[in-house]
């Protein structure tokens, strides 16, 4: 009860058809559009890469009932495992059930209390666990703030010396400063961890991420990230770096060495997506220009847009009810998008997060922006 009262409350809307722009929402009537999803690039429910999903379930089955070192391996994971490897230039990579697991099972597999990890305030709750697992000193610098970084790299001794961030932080869109974190890292002979899951095939110019956002492919020492998002939506995580790595994670890491194998549909799917981003960067141009598009017009018309020229455009609210209500009154106009409010986010830091996908179409963009128009006025958030 304290939680509704206090307008935190976290109902789950049920979606009756597949996920894309255009959604059926139990209770509604009509096509809703959809503005929350993480379906950056449009591929959910794409027919080329259903059909391929639906190819290996014919050809591999639905599943392997097995862990990846007893009976799990099939010769598409490894596939996959390949194609991210080029995907992110880097010589290995290693698949898991999920990118919280990838981030569940790495620390504790490669740090040791001898070692120091450095982490974002604001890093993804995934981290916040991982972390929690290893034995490592353990040390949180203010969010993006590089002095306070550097003074907790300056006074530790630790034989490593782990710098750990999310590439794009989901709640706000806004981007780690990684030229000044790869600086630090030099200086200090720091070990750099990137989480990539908000940036991985539609962010920088190619897709590739937070990386080649910065033009510094290749720089990051460890990326995890996800094949949950734009990758074709369905689930997976991954780890991408030095061989070595990837060989102690395959003998150390839990989450690995404890969880089924990702089913044959699900690794078909993302390995479609990653054909399509190495034959074509159209996708990842137009979810920016969708970007674009709606921060300019929603930044006229008088809201505050949190965030970086990133997809993810959390308009700022600050009241939780308020964001709760807002959210329910764009429902009523045809528009899917939550008010997101402690404690996912900041107390009064209420916000509806509004994410951008390569399938809008500019007149959905309008439609949904001249709905917040709308909405704001009859709220009293924008004049």
């Amino acid at each position: 009860d304290d939680i509704r009262e206090a307008g935190t409350y976290k109902s789950e809307r049920i979606i009756t058809t597949p996920q894309a722009t255009a959604i059926g929402v139990a209770g509604s009537s009509g096509k809703i559009l959809n503005f929350c999803a993480n379906n950056y690039l449009g591929l959910s429910a794409n027919n080329d890469v259903i059909n391929y999903g639906k190819k290996a379930l014919d050809e591999y089955g639905a599943g392997l009932s097995s862990v990846r070192f007893i009976c799990g391996t099939q010769d598409i994971h490894k596939q996959l495992e390949d194609k991210l490897s080029k995907f992110h230039q880097r010589e290995d990579t290693i698949l898991y059930a999920s990118c919280f697991d990838a981030n569940a099972g790495i620390f504790e597999a490669v740090l040791t209390p001898e070692d120091a990890v450095f982490s974002d305030e604001l890093n993804h709750a995934s981290i916040i666990d991982g972390i929690r697992l290893c034995k490592a000193k353990k040390a949180r610098y203010l969010h993006r703030n590089m002095a306070d970084l550097e003074e907790k790299l300056r006074t530790t001794d630790a034989r490593i010396k782990m710098i750990v961030t999310d590439g794009v932080f989901s709640m706000d869109g806004n981007v780690a400063p990684l030229p000044e974190i790869f600086e630090l890292a030099d200086r200090y002979g720091a070990v750099t961890f990137v989480d990539d899951c908000h940036a991985t095939g539609f962010f920088g110019r190619t897709g590739r991420g937070t990386e080649e956002f910065y033009g510094m492919l290749g720089r990051c020492d460890i990326i995890n990230s996800t094949l949950g998002k734009a990758l074709g939506g369905a689930a997976g995580g991954y780890t991408t770096g030095p061989r070595e790595l990837v060989d102690l994670l395959r003998q150390k890491s839990r989450p690995y060495l404890f969880s089924n194998s990702l089913p044959p549909p699900v690794v078909a799917s993302a390995s479609k997506v990653i054909d399509m981003l190495m034959e074509s960067s159209e996708l990842t141009a137009k979810v920016q220009s969708n970007t674009r598009r709606f921060r300019e017009a929603m930044t006229k018309a008088g809201f505050t847009i949190s965030g970086m020229d990133h997809p993810i455009s959390p308009v700022m609210l600050g009241d939780a009810r308020l964001a709760s209500n807002f959210a329910d009154e764009m429902l009523k106009r045809g528009i899917y998008v939550i008010g997101f409010s402690y404690p996912v986010v900041p107390k009064g830091k209420a916000r509806i997060r509004v994410q951008l996908s390569a399938a809008h179409s500019e007149e959905e963009i309008d439609r949904a922006v001249a709905a917040f128009i709308e909405v704001g006025k009859k709220l009293g958030v924008v004049s």
